[in-house]
């Protein structure tokens, strides 16, 4: 059984990475694309904030049903107030309260909540546990875009960092 905890501290472990990413990616090069019709460094990031903040928050107001048609709109009125450009640094500092404020919110619901089903954007039926390992998979997605860019930079993600250093302090 995977539980709740679990799910919400890997995800802000995720997200703190995400942040890091962020943070250590050259801030005058946010436009940077790699090739033509692919998203920017600035966009993909901006779209983790937004799309995390949204899914969660229509969760914690109880959507049941991702498939209906204003779909957009809902999703729209959960980030009305996030600007479309965020200088490097702002967008670093709301990528991490987004996390935290909607962790703290989504701890304190109920078993009861988290069994509850809900139809995920592609049809299938999901418990709201489930719904939120979906949207966790779909930070880890997109984070992997901005570690391969920032890679094409030259420069290590903290997570490579991280397991290149663990032999090394084992020695």
């Amino acid at each position: 059984m995977v539980r709740v905890e679990y799910v919400i501290e890997s995800w802000k472990g995720i997200r703190q990475d995400t942040g890091t990413a962020v943070a250590e990616f050259p801030a005058g090069e946010f436009d940077y694309r790699p090739a033509a019709g692919l998203q920017t460094f600035g966009e993909i990031a901006r779209h983790i904030l937004v799309s995390t903040h949204a899914l969660t928050g229509l969760l914690l107001a109880g959507e049941t049903d991702f498939t209906v048609p204003d779909f957009r709109a809902r999703v729209a009125s959960q980030v009305a107030h996030i600007p479309e450009k965020l200088e490097p640094a702002e967008l670093v500092r709301r990528l991490g309260e987004s996390a935290n404020e909607r962790a703290a919110q989504l701890s304190g619901r109920t078993a009861e909540f988290w069994a509850g089903m809900v139809k995920r954007m592609d049809g299938a039926m999901v418990t709201r546990l489930e719904m939120l390992q979906t949207i966790k998979e779909h930070e880890l997605t997109h984070r992997q875009q901005l570690f391969t860019y920032l890679r094409m930079k030259g420069i290590v993600p903290a997570t490579t960092r991280r397991r290149l250093a663990r032999p090394a302090a084992s020695k």
